[in-house]
């Protein structure tokens, strides 16, 4: 989750009112965020804020969490407005663009009073939204610039990568695109973003002066943001117009926060274009009902209304219904639990008074759980040492490096990293990266995981389905598919199961060594010899034989 510092006297002046630290940390609740450090430097207070939720980066500066103090202390109600004045600022997106970062979305933010603390959140607020949200930098790229030392309209185009040379931020000599990314620490950091491309993006000016190099780096010499800079131009890149917009929507409200104006810049590409930003409220309906019934505290409609109002939303009642209008900023409402979240951050989940339950009840294990421990005890029986893997995993652990077509897979919209990205949906890629890291201990390493997989499985409403499966695998010098195929006998004969194997090409497996297990006239699994693709794929030095099944389908009530 983003971690991110603000000033104590900061976010008081922008909130309008002073309190005290044992009051933030309060107030830091209606943020979505919690306070993880306090300390004091040259007399002031600074805090370290823990946020969350990543589907909120509205929320990760001092201006997002005094905005949101202000309207959940009822100090402003309702719905945000954003007055948007026309400017003659245009920009020209190169067609070439298309298969590089395609797409830029660009404001002038003016008439700002910047000092430390309010140039510190700026810097700040860009590199976590491109951290976070922009999974670092691919998805969203950000670029800010003194606008009144530049020269419109402006140019976002295709470069031969021999031809770019600028004053990078922080340096003091010109240098090429190639040195940028082989000397510079954000080149070092993001080159691989757009390095072997036959262009690289620059972001240039009437008088082809350089802003920036996205996904890469800004210009030192062209529009550095400091505190003289009144008036600030935004430039945002990347794959996803709607991606790029909402991280453009956070950071211009958020100098809006600071006093700024903002003013509309014309996007021309070759077939369309855009006047950004858009800041038009997005709508959504609850059912009323639905609200009262799981909030777990009595509410009135007005009460509703009073609390939605303080998370900035506007708020119409038809028909037992809630219209409701929220600020562009957010993208965060996709179901109406989403709703009642805010509603119950609003009341102050402090405010909640627990309740014991008046059901006589009796508490007890859950008896799949039971069967899935008699699993793993059987399977210690048979002399496997057992691994507990993430159930977090990538596309290339569960599809590249088991050497398979990519399938639709369960992915996390805003992953911290990449090597987290999605949940698995087999077992196999996680034994895989065990036994490639440890390639050091004696063999032979015999190894089993009983461990959740997702599926996707759109009849339900999460659209995902979770479930249990046993992963076996067997590496050693002459570990042979019969060996696996003794294991697996012995298991399914405690299950009281009969199966059979029925041949086929796997692309994870050696051509003929390879078979879907099958109970009942149901595929529950598969089993084979490890092509030595994968192997080397997960530097595992040794042959393995493996297989992988499905849990449910043997559960019986009291089977062990």
């Amino acid at each position: 989750m983003p971690k991110f510092d603000v000033a104590k006297h900061d976010l008081e002046r922008l909130v309008g009112k002073e309190f005290t630290v044992e009051e933030w940390e309060d107030l830091f609740l209606y943020a979505k965020c919690e306070l993880d450090d306090i300390w004091e430097h040259e007399g002031k207070i600074y805090f370290k804020a823990d946020a969350k939720d990543t589907n909120r980066p509205d929320l990760w500066s001092a201006e997002g969490i005094a905005r949101q103090v202000r309207w959940a202390l009822g100090m402003v109600r309702g719905l945000p407005r954003y007055d948007i004045e026309e400017s003659d600022v245009i920009v020209y997106v190169d067609e070439k663009l298309k298969d590089i970062r395609p797409f830029g979305v660009y404001a002038v933010v003016e008439d700002l009073e910047l000092d430390e603390e309010a140039l510190k959140q700026i810097i700040q607020l860009q590199e976590k939204v491109a951290l976070t949200l922009g999974r670092k930098r691919k998805e969203v790229a950000i670029g800010t610039f003194d606008f009144d030392k530049l020269r419109p309209p402006f140019y976002y185009k295709a470069v031969e990568p021999k031809k770019i040379e600028f004053v990078p931020l922080n340096c003091e000599r010109e240098m090429s695109a190639e040195e940028i990314l082989e000397e510079h620490e954000k080149g070092k950091e993001y080159g691989h973003l757009i390095k072997g491309r036959p262009y690289y993006p620059l972001l240039v000016d009437s008088e082809g002066n350089v802003l920036s190099m996205p996904p890469i780096i800004n210009s030192e010499t062209h529009g550095k943001v400091t505190e003289e800079t009144k008036s600030i131009f935004i430039d945002i890149t990347g794959w996803h117009l709607e991606t790029i917009m909402l991280a453009l929507n956070v950071i211009v409200t958020a100098l809006v926060e600071r006093g700024g104006k903002i003013r509309s810049v014309r996007v021309i590409y070759k077939d369309f274009e855009l006047k950004t930003p858009d800041l038009t409220p997005k709508e959504f309906e609850v059912d009323l009902n639905y609200i009262k019934r799981l909030a777990g505290v009595e509410l009135t409609d007005k009460d509703i209304k009073d609390l939605l109002e303080r998370m900035m939303y506007e708020v119409d009642f038809v028909d037992r219904r809630a219209k409701l209008r929220y600020p562009a900023f957010r993208n965060d409402i996709m179901h109406s639990r989403d709703v009642l979240e805010d509603v119950l951050i609003a009341y102050g989940y402090n405010n909640i008074e627990p309740e014991e339950p008046e059901l006589a009840v009796q508490g007890g294990g859950d008896d799949f759980v039971d069967f899935e421990n008699a699993i793993r005890d059987l399977m210690v029986g048979f002399g496997l040492q057992e691994v507990m893997t993430f159930n977090l995993t990538n596309k290339e652990a569960q599809f590249d490096k088991m050497n398979i077509p990519e399938e639709d897979i369960v992915e996390i919209e805003n992953p911290i990293s990449q090597k987290w990205s999605a949940l698995r949906r087999w077992l196999l890629p996680s034994l895989m990266e065990f036994l490639g890291q440890n390639t050091h201990e004696e063999y032979p390493q015999r190894i089993f995981e009983v461990g959740k997989v997702t599926l996707i499985d759109e009849s339900r409403e999460t659209k995902t389905i979770s479930e249990s499966k046993l992963g076996v695998a067997i590496a050693h010098p002459k570990v042979t598919f019969t060996e696996a195929k003794e294991i697996l006998d012995s298991v399914l004969r405690h299950l009281g199961a009969e199966y059979a194997i029925r041949e086929i090409e796997h692309g994870s497996f050696i051509s003929g060594r390879a078979g879907e297990i099958i109970v009942g006239g149901r595929k529950v699994g598969i089993i084979g010899e490890i092509h030595p693709q994968v192997l080397e794929n997960w530097g595992v030095e040794m042959p393995v034989a493996a297989f992988e099944i499905f849990l449910r389908p043997f559960y019986k009530k009291g089977v062990f």
